[in-house]
């Protein structure tokens, strides 16, 4: 037997931490004046962006802010969201994206929660930031983005603290920024949206935010400098890690702030996208744009979409309007999507409801996800593949998150057996391609954002007159998904549909709000447990 170890040492010659920022680098150093960023008026290059990127990771240092160091974000998809993606991390520290549409007691907790030393805050969300620095014990360092597409009514808005471009004045772009020491340090954190009431604290390494940027580039047939449109929220899973996947490919961030149907139209015409991501409600968005407000589209543009399944209708919608859609599955705690509905050519010869059938299912796994299984979660055993057998979607690999922050109990029950238990529920196909039937947390997905029943009951029950709620999803054509209530009153309390939805409002992030409230008495099992999918029955009918 040959020895191939003797004398062959691991040593910087031959091995280096995975990283994505080293994409930056090369795309910099390769295609230097290669349009980069695109933002209204402003027009950025590779070297540029590299420049800024690199100021602000020295400015930071300089400020002492390093290795184990969180800087969080409270940023639109703006030049600025895209840079703390890599000047952060450059600087050693780690970056956590904050989901724009929290309320601030849920920011006020992330902050605390993940001991925030810096947070980059854009005008528009500093009024929510202000109430949620009252309620945390953090006082982090406050870098205010003055971005010139704010809403006007948001361009005075101030917590005192420097501005973004001041700081990046402070910084040198010859900073020899350090590599993690090891392609396990933590690059981003992101939080869940919680099925307990507190979210989890997802941690992301280089290695695998390497790995899946990469694995985008193969599943989105992304060639060489695609122009890419920013309609997903940085903040959710870092993009996907599209952030780092579009520089890979030396291509073209196109910022967009809000997701509204004339400026997509508009954005993907005037500069010639060629891909973008999203949930279903972006494509709804898109189809239900005036024709006066359309625009010829001068490529087709590939849309990833993930959530439900997008119906034949729109599907067909879609492709008669210009885009190729991909079907992706996944989760916070993969980095987005790990699983790709992989399309034969001969697929698209069936007919059309054949085909809404096969984009229905979630797939395969990423070529940069090692292990997919629909197990039975009792024996640890796949369940066979016969289309009809349930069991839980289970994951191993190196784009599987390193766990949750400061959670050992969560992180052993996650990764139990040596496999990341997704706690979704699913069949597994004669062809190997997994479809979802049920979320076992019972999770609403709407517009993208998961919705956790439970801390939507735990509002609706302060509420004086009620004894007994349910949260469900209820099928909703725009947005996929909404909270559908259904909710037993305390005897002689009186309460309205309206006045329940209020009471929410008062108490939790708009999109979590339900849209629909039931008064019924609930179904029960004999031990007195709430009979969910009876109740997911009825919101389907209603």
């Amino acid at each position: 037997m040959t020895d191939y170890d003797t004398g062959l040492a691991r040593g910087p010659a031959n091995h280096q931490p995975l990283t994505p920022l080293l994409f930056l680098e090369r795309a910099a150093q390769v295609y230097p004046d290669t349009l980069a960023v695109v933002h209204g008026a402003t027009r950025r290059g590779y070297r540029d962006l590299r420049d800024r990127c690199v100021r602000l990771a020295h400015a930071l240092a300089q400020r002492g802010i390093g290795r184990g160091d969180t800087v969080a974000a409270l940023l639109p998809n703006i030049p600025e969201m895209l840079e703390c993606h890599y000047g952060v991390p450059m600087a050693g520290a780690v970056l956590n994206t904050i989901n724009t549409r929290l309320d601030a007691a849920t920011i006020a907790y992330i902050l605390d929660h993940g001991e925030a030393k810096v947070v980059v805050v854009d005008r528009e969300f500093m009024p929510v930031l202000r109430v949620a620095l009252t309620q945390c014990e953090a006082a982090p360092l406050v870098v205010e983005v003055a971005d010139p597409l704010a809403p006007a009514s948001v361009h005075g808005e101030t917590l005192g603290g420097i501005g973004y471009e001041a700081l990046l004045a402070e910084g040198d772009a010859s900073f020899a920024w350090p590599m993690p020491r090891d392609e396990w340090d933590a690059i981003t954190l992101n939080y869940t949206s919680g099925t307990t009431g507190r979210p989890k604290g997802v941690v992301y390494h280089h290695r695998g935010a390497q790995l899946l940027a990469v694995g985008n580039v193969l599943s989105a047939g992304m060639g060489k400098h695609p122009v890419y449109l920013w309609t997903l929220p940085m903040f959710h899973c870092n993009g996907w890690c599209f952030p780092w996947t579009v520089t890979a490919q030396a291509g073209v961030h196109v910022c967009l702030r809000a997701v509204r149907g004339p400026d997509m139209w508009r954005l993907m015409a005037d500069h010639g996208v060629t891909h973008m991501c999203g949930a279903p409600i972006v494509m709804a968005t898109l189809l239900a744009t005036p024709a006066a407000e359309k625009r010829a589209l001068p490529t087709q543009v590939q849309f990833v979409v993930a959530g439900a399944p997008p119906p034949e209708a729109v599907l067909a919608a879609m492709t008669d309007a210009g885009f190729a859609v991909c079907h992706v599955y996944g989760l916070t705690e993969v980095y987005g999507p790990a699983v790709v509905n992989e399309w034969h050519a001969d697929w698209s010869a069936r007919p059309a409801p054949d085909q809404a059938a096969l984009m229905a299912r979630q797939g395969v796994r990423y070529l940069a996800l090692e292990g997919l299984e629909v197990m039975d979660p009792a024996r640890m055993t796949p369940v066979p593949a016969d289309g009809a057998t349930l069991g839980e979607v289970m994951m191993q690999g190196n784009v599987v998150m390193k766990g949750y922050l400061k959670d050992a109990k969560a992180t052993e029950a996650a990764f139990a057996g040596g496999w990341f238990h997704t706690g979704d529920l699913a069949v597994k196909h004669p062809d190997g391609y997994i479809q979802l039937k049920d979320r076992s947390k019972d999770i609403i997905i709407s517009g993208g954002e998961n919705i956790s029943s439970i801390e939507v009951e735990d509002a609706l029950y302060k509420h004086p007159a009620v004894a007994v709620v349910a949260v469900v999803a209820r099928p909703d054509e725009k947005w996929g998904e909404t909270p559908c209530a259904f909710v037993e009153l305390k005897p002689g309390a009186a309460a309205t549909a309206e006045e329940l939805i209020a009471f929410a409002k008062q108490r939790l992030a708009g999109f979590k709000v339900p849209r629909h409230v039931v008064f019924a008495e609930l179904p029960k099992t004999s031990t007195g447990k709430i009979q969910k999918h009876v109740l997911r029955s009825q919101a389907r009918d209603a």
